[in-house]
């Protein structure tokens, strides 16, 4: 069977920037990541990494290109994994970084998966949308609001000498 992906580049213009794609289900997902840098204009040479993602795209299990973890914390890597055991159509979606220093960050979503037509190759680039900006967009990393959370808030009146222990009264 052939994948289709849509693959979206992470900005905050209005200019939407995309590519769809057709793959094999039981190429790696290092095929995935070849066309999907070529086809966006990379040379591929940076590093990158696949997460599985939820429907809310909160990332998840990490796919590298390159076995970086320390012992014990395995990793899947992209040249040894097949695609259909990763994106199914119970599980659609993908984050891909590439670049850490830059943080290209792209959304990829199987679209639908179709019988494989005879006469084309793959992986094939089948449609091009928006042009990828010189620089990556920058990213902004919040923390999610937690009203229940006051770091000041220990119940101790400061006011109070005769009831704080030695470590409370140091200073």
């Amino acid at each position: 069977m052939i994948y289709r992906f849509r693959v979206i580049l992470d900005n905050d213009t209005e200019d939407d920037v995309f590519r769809d794609l057709e793959i094999r289900e039981t190429d790696t997902m290092e095929d995935l990541h070849n066309i999907i840098t070529q086809s966006f204009g990379f040379d591929g040479m940076e590093m990158a990494s696949f997460y599985i993602s939820d429907d809310e795209w909160n990332q998840g299990e990490e796919i590298a290109m390159f076995d970086m973890s320390e012992a014990g914390n395995e990793v899947k890597m992209m040249s040894t994994t097949i695609i259909k055991d990763i994106v199914h159509e119970a599980s659609p979606k993908l984050i891909y970084v590439y670049d850490f220093l830059s943080m290209w960050t792209f959304y990829v979503e199987l679209a639908e998966i179709v019988e494989e037509a005879q006469g084309t190759d793959y992986p094939n680039l089948m449609f091009v949308h928006g042009q990828i900006p010189d620089e990556a967009p920058d990213k902004t990393f919040e923390a999610e609001e937690d009203d229940a959370f006051n770091e000041f808030d220990d119940d101790l009146d400061i006011d109070d000498y005769e009831n704080l222990d030695f470590d409370e009264n140091w200073n």
